[in-house]
Order: structure tokens, then C-alpha cells, then sequence
């Protein structure tokens, strides 16, 4: 009889350790006409650079024992730090030539969340998010109110010029002028990178519980107080442990009016399909309706994929099979990746 007993006790065990799901991170730094000829070695280096640096702060506090969450704000934050990237720092200008910035947070295993649109004086945009889910009422603030919760939080100022970049200006001055043609011109092409740029991380931790963040600068010249997908749960953020955790960048009024993020997750849920071909799915009728973007995605068992229908998206990935760090479409031809 004990040993019996022994052998049901090592069986339920090793079942136990075995169901465990490995802990992973996936990021982005946002998708696009992101193309080998217009990318130097050295612009490539510092991409793959801080994608590296955040990656890696992410996935060594999960390694440590640390939440989902804190993997996901930990990394967002180096990338809203990072000039590089269409969020935080390098924030693109509005058409009044300021930066308006939103960010969005969710766990999945209580589906609590916190997301803030059309701020500008708070330095880390997801930082604030995350204040809003944990210690207030409410899911999403905006612009000035949003702005009064971070100082009686006590998160980190600064002067909107702060987020000002050389680069980011130039593209202001092409966008707004292919916006106003002149009267013998039929028709302006403007450049799809004006409508996307986000950076975002998912992760589950060793408790199987899952996260995803999302911050952004928005879109090149946009007016009026136009918020994006981000902000907006489901459309560029979602996470729910008994599916998945997806984090979007691309055109976000597409994104917000398929319903992206949760779109993904209910393929899962309901469907009982991989994540990954929900995501590969979603992205591909999103492009037959004429909406461009990526996605990164962690699923309940820490499958660790992405989808995306542009020339190139900044994504990387780590989990105990290591680490692999792309920029363009065809990286993932490379044997290994």
C-alpha cells in the first residue's frame, strides 16, 4: 500500500511540474516600412541594442521570481526611455507640434486594468497606466485629469519639449506637407509609418499568470485629441490567463474597430485554437480590410509568437530556449529563428 501511495504521489507530482509553464517575454518597438536599404549597420546595432537591453531587464526579473506585470513594465519603460521608438522619449509630434502620449496595462488573471490617453508632461506613460489600474477606480484617464492623478501619485514630470526629437520633427514637416497638396495634385500618398509606432511587451511568470503593456506616441500629425488603440482594451492591449496576452502596434483605428487584442484571445478561448495562428488569422483578415500592424503574443502554456503584415516589425523574444531579436519580415527565414 505505501508503495502504492508513493508511486500516485510522484506521479501527481511530476504531472504537477510538467504542466508548470515556462516563464517568456516577447517585446516590440512598433511595425512598419521597417526595410534593410534604409537601415544602416549602426542604426541597426542600436536598435537590436535596447530591444537587447529590455528584453533582457524583463526576463531576469521574471527569472528571479518576479510578476508578469513587473516584467512588463520594466521593459516597456527602457523602450519609452529609448529615443528609438514612436513612444515615451521619442513620442512623434501632433499637427500643433506636441506630443500627446497613451498607454494601456492588463493582468490576466483578474482582468484588472489601467490605461491613460492624451497625456504630455509624464515621463513613463505606462507607469501612470499601471497607477490608474492599481490605485484608483477607474480603467482609462485622460489628458489633464489624467495629468492630476500622476502628480498626486508622485510620478516623474517633465516640460512636453522633453519628448522632442530631431527626427521625429522632420517627419512632422513631410506629413504635414503631403497633407496639403497642391490644387493641380489629384491625390497625396502619404507614408503608413505616420499612422503606427508603439512598443509593447506580454509575459507570463512562473505562476502562469500572464500581462501585457502597450505605450505609444500616436500618429504623426494627428489633430484633435485623436486617441489610437492602445488605450483602448482589447483593441491594442489585452490579457486574460485563460487565453492569451497580445500587445498590437499598426493603423489603430483598424485595430480598435476589429477588436485586435481580444479578437486573438477569444480565437483561443473559444475556438481552442494556438495563439499563434489566431494571431497569424487576425493579422491577415486585417490586412484584407486594409489596416496594417503586428502583434506580439504569449499564450497560458508561455508559447511565444508574433504576426505582423509590414516589410518589417522591432520584436524580440526570451524564454529557457533562449533568446532571438529580429527587425525585418524575412529574419524569420533564418534557420533557428
Amino acid at each position: 500500500m505505501k508503495s502504492f501511495m508513493l508511486v500516485l504521489t510522484l506521479l501527481f507530482s511530476t504531472t504537477a511540474i510538467a504542466a508548470t509553464p515556462p516563464i517568456g517575454i516577447v517585446i516590440h518597438g512598433g511595425a512598419g516600412t521597417i526595410e534593410r536599404s534604409q537601415m544602416s549597420s549602426e542604426q541597426q546595432q542600436r536598435y537590436e541594442a535596447t530591444l537587447a537591453e529590455a528584453l533582457n531587464k524583463g526576463y531576469e526579473l521574471l527569472a528571479a521570481g518576479g510578476s508578469s506585470l513587473d516584467a512588463v513594465t520594466l521593459a516597456v519603460t527602457v523602450l519609452e526611455n529609448s529615443p528609438l521608438f514612436n513612444a515615451g522619449k521619442g513620442a512623434v509630434y501632433t499637427w500643433d507640434e506636441t506630443h500627446e502620449l497613451d498607454a494601456a496595462i492588463m493582468t490576466g488573471h483578474d482582468r484588472n486594468a489601467g490605461a491613460v490617453a492624451s497625456v504630455t508632461t509624464v515621463k513613463n506613460p505606462i507607469l501612470l497606466a499601471r497607477a490608474v489600474m492599481e490605485k484608483s477606480d477607474h480603467v482609462m484617464l485622460t489628458g489633464k485629469g489624467a495629468e492630476q492623478f500622476a502628480l498626486s501619485q508622485k510620478l516623474e514630470q517633465v516640460d512636453n519639449r522633453y519628448f522632442n526629437t530631431e527626427f521625429r520633427y522632420e517627419a512632422l514637416k513631410r506629413a504635414k506637407q503631403a497633407q496639403q497638396p497642391l490644387p493641380h495634385q489629384a491625390a497625396i500618398v502619404t507614408d503608413p509609418n505616420w499612422k503606427m509606432g508603439t512598443v509593447g511587451a506580454v509575459a507570463i511568470d512562473e505562476k502562469g499568470n500572464l500581462a501585457a503593456a502597450t505605450s505609444t506616441g500616436g500618429m504623426t500629425a494627428k489633430r484633435w485629441g485623436r486617441v489610437g488603440d492602445v488605450p483602448v482594451l482589447g483593441a491594442g492591449n489585452f490579457a486574460d490567463n485563460t487565453s492569451c496576452a497580445v500587445s498590437g502596434t499598426g493603423h489603430g483605428e483598424y485595430f480598435i474597430r476589429y477588436n485586435v487584442a481580444s479578437d486573438i484571445c477569444a480565437r483561443v478561448k473559444y475556438q481552442d485554437k494556438n495563439a499563434a495562428l489566431a494571431a497569424k488569422e487576425v493579422i491577415a483578415e486585417l490586412l484584407q480590410a486594409g489596416g496594417t500592424g503586428g502583434v506580439i503574443v504569449v499564450d497560458a502554456q508561455g508559447e511565444l509568437s508574433w504576426a505582423f503584415n509590414t516589410p518589417g516589425m522591432y520584436r524580440a523574444k526570451r524564454n529557457e530556449a533562449g533568446t532571438v531579436i529580429e527587425i525585418f519580415a524575412d529574419d524569420s527565414e533564418k534557420p533557428g529563428n
